[in-house]
């Protein structure tokens, strides 16, 4: 069983070594315009197209790749840094007093918070990249290298097909040549033999073409059938996955625009706590200063207190009245300064530059106030107008109070 089992595997050997062999053979007639070559213009174009589609949906692979090692690169730098600035920031850095200890533990919390907020959301947008945009393109690109495999095996087949139509071709040439020299007069050898024997050898001759001629057509008939098959298959294929690409192309890309605009608005968001958080820090620095200078100078501002006592008291009282530094012009609520520059987009809206000093009013009708919105106007305007005609709305967390 082993012997037979390796002839079969010889014979199999043999066969393709031989086919081959006739298909170099066969290219090489082609090639030097002995043999004609079967061309589809339509089916080349297709497989252009094929090929152009397979590159352009590799290179877009390749790159959402890249993209997604980026956005993994930048989130692992983006925690590293959060975590940089949690060990950073200490409880005790501005002292260890129970109201200082109390505000410094909340917005260590608030902190912790926001920092977990942004390693879930970078976390979140890796994620979906690869969900759905880089496993879309993986998909799309997994069933091109089976139709590559066909488009090849056509080729073959194609050349397989050509060179047993032109070998038939040459058979039926030999045929005709064949029954004309039988039809003439007998050769030598026939002339030679009894007048019996003539017409055998006469018969053997032509049972020979002829057995040659129907293995020809059988493996023309053969090779034509398995070329016509792949052929329609790839011809039905080709074009539909030609279309298809466009669909591919709108749905990763649309996919992807869609997280990065989520991804970004909600980054958004977490800055701006963040800026936040370093703001109450600052300002929370800012009261410490005040308090430990305080505290040093207690004993003379007291001694001086008392000396100017009576000259505190009789002087005059036009500061209330004028809107200068330190007071408040009445009708007001509280003064904030600008920390950001605003540009107004409506005309009930006030402009801000970084510094402006800003005098909050009440609004005449609570409810058409919104969340995060204040109604004021510049203390620059009001010191040379004294009067409110000049007030206008704008966002407070572009301030902070004075």
């Amino acid at each position: 069983m082993a012997e037979i089992g390796k002839g079969v595997t010889a014979g199999k050997l043999a066969i393709n070594v031989q086919k081959r062999l006739t298909r170099a053979q066969e290219k090489v007639l082609q090639k030097l315009g002995k043999a004609d070559e079967t061309r589809d213009a339509a089916f080349e174009e297709m497989v252009a197209n094929f090929n152009k589609q397979m590159a352009e949906g590799t290179k877009v692979q390749r790159d959402l790749k890249a993209y997604q090692t980026a956005v993994k690169t930048m989130h692992d730098a983006s925690r590293r840094l959060q975590d940089c600035l949690a060990d950073m920031y200490e409880p005790d850095w501005f002292g260890k007093e129970e109201m200082d200890a109390l505000v410094e533990e909340m917005i260590e919390k608030e902190l912790d918070y926001n920092l977990e907020d942004t390693d879930t959301l970078w976390l979140d947008y890796h994620q979906n990249i690869t969900d759905k945009s880089l496993q879309t393109m993986d998909s799309y690109l997994a069933q091109f290298p089976d139709i590559k495999a066909r488009i090849a095996k056509r080729d073959r087949k194609m050349v397989d097909f050509d060179s047993a139509r032109h070998h038939f071709a040459s058979l039926q040439k030999g045929k005709k040549k064949d029954e004309a020299k039988i039809a003439k007069p007998a050769a030598l050898l026939e002339m030679a033999a009894p007048s019996w024997a003539q017409g055998l050898i006469s018969a053997h001759q032509v049972a020979q073409t002829n057995l040659s001629y129907n293995q020809a057509e059988e493996d023309l008939g053969r090779a034509q059938k398995i070329f016509e098959e792949l052929n329609v298959e790839l011809q039905d294929e080709l074009p539909a996955l030609w279309d298809r690409r466009v669909g591919v192309y709108v749905n990763t890309f649309q996919s992807l625009a869609g997280h990065q605009e989520k991804f970004h608005k909600e980054m958004s968001k977490l800055s701006q706590d963040l800026n936040d958080i370093m703001t109450k820090l600052e300002d929370q620095r800012q009261l410490k200063k005040g308090a430990t200078a305080a505290s040093k100078t207690g004993d003379g501002a007291k001694s001086e207190e008392a000396n100017h006592s009576q000259s505190a008291a009789t002087a005059p009282k036009s500061s209330v009245t004028n809107g200068s530094d330190g007071e408040l012009p009445p009708g007001f609520l509280y003064k904030v300064k600008a920390i950001h520059e605003y540009t107004a987009t409506d005309g009930d809206e006030l402009e801000l530059q970084i510094g402006d000093i800003v005098l909050v009013l009440a609004f005449d009708n609570p409810d058409e106030q919104d969340d995060g919105w204040l109604m004021g106007m510049k203390e620059s305007q009001w010191l040379q107008n004294k009067e409110t005609s000049t007030k206008g709305v704008f966002p407070e967390n572009f301030t902070q109070k004075v």
